[in-house]
């Protein structure tokens, strides 16, 4: 599983002229899936996203987590973040997850994400046209990768 993650002050997803989903300070991340990844790869990529210290304490110091200063958190599946575009001009997508897989570890990741005590979790859709808006707060961007984490 790969996530882009980034620390916002706020976010919103888009599908046919509605918004779906939309959160205020906290942290909206890009989520791609491998066929490989499983409930041990869900648990672990999301106790990193909500334990993540990359809010600033009262002293301007990067040292609280989404959980420590009661922030939402919004989901957005992503599956270019499994492109290849090493060869060409065009990235090919062979490997993440097939859609069928992907979308039970979507739904999974979701479910489980708002089982934990987070004020808010939003989802964008999966498999649909998507935009999504925010305010990258920083900006703080993070990269992570299970394949690299474990």
């Amino acid at each position: 599983m790969r996530a882009v993650l980034q620390r916002v002050s706020q976010a919103s997803v888009t599908v046919d002229g509605q918004v779906i989903g939309e959160i205020g300070k906290g942290v909206m991340v890009l989520f791609g899936m491998l066929g490989t990844d499983d409930d041990k790869t869900i648990e672990y990529m999301l106790d990193k996203v909500v334990n993540l210290r990359i809010f600033e304490d009262e002293n301007g110091k990067m040292n609280l987590s989404l959980l420590d200063i009661d922030g939402e958190l919004l989901i957005v599946p992503n599956f270019t973040l499994y492109g290849d575009a090493r060869k060409g001009r065009r990235p090919g997508y062979s490997g993440g997850a097939a859609p069928d897989v992907a979308s039970v570890l979507f739904d999974k990741l979701c479910a489980k994400a708002k089982s934990m005590p987070i004020k808010k979790v939003a989802t964008g859709q999966f498999q649909a046209d998507m935009k999504v808006a925010l305010i990258n707060d920083g900006p703080v961007t993070l990269l992570l990768d299970s394949e690299k984490l474990f």
